[in-house]
């Protein structure tokens, strides 16, 4: 029986990840068609629409947002209607999880991550996988940083999440993975490789 569950785990393991990403894909799509695809019908003649013209447009409405935001009026009215929505208490923290995930993916967080380093905690041999993410607080309050202390991002093993410490410098120590090899390490709990063996 034990060797029937450790098989049927193994097909799993290897099922989930690929019904959960197809399933994420269909949810967007369907959503879209739905939400865009309504609209659509309004401004064209129902016999010109097709089924998956509501994915088109979105893909095209985000495409068109991304070339707006290179304009200063519209990035202007983008950061208004944000501290907007940075008032409204349960709206601020789903909006701000969301954006800083988003961010990561499209590159701009990993900018901010300068490079993937080792932690040490205190004199024990334990070893945290981190990213630098400041070294410069000038501009900040007093006490959040400053002298030999840089600012290192530990990202949580199957989370959405981690947390910002302040280090001394002599306790953090480089290695030699990227930002994705790092973080892919880091949130899969070591069981991913590096290069995603």
């Amino acid at each position: 029986m034990k060797a029937v569950t450790r098989i049927f785990l193994k097909g799993l393991a290897a099922v989930l990840p690929i019904t959960v990403t197809l399933y994420v894909l269909y949810w967007l799509g369907s959503t879209a068609e739905s939400l865009l695809g309504r609209g659509l019908k309004m401004c064209i003649p129902e016999r010109v629409y097709r089924p998956g013209m509501g994915v088109v447009a979105g893909l095209v409405l985000v495409l068109v947002i991304g070339v707006l935001m290179n304009a200063w009026l519209f990035r202007t009215l983008f950061r208004w209607s944000e501290k907007l929505l940075e008032r409204i208490p349960l709206v601020k923290t789903l909006y701000g999880a969301v954006r800083d995930l988003m961010g990561f993916f499209s590159g701009t967080e990993k900018k901010a991550m300068r490079k993937a380093v080792m932690v040490a905690v205190g004199n024990t041999p334990l070893r945290l996988i981190g990213f630098i993410t400041r070294e410069d607080f000038s501009g900040l309050p007093a006490g959040v940083g400053g002298g030999d202390t840089v600012a290192v991002y530990l990202p949580m093993s199957y989370q959405i999440g981690g947390f910002t410490t302040m280090v001394p410098r002599a306790a953090v120590q480089p290695i030699d993975m990227s930002i994705e090899e790092a973080m892919r390490f880091a949130v899969t709990a070591g069981m991913t490789g590096a290069k995603g063996g």
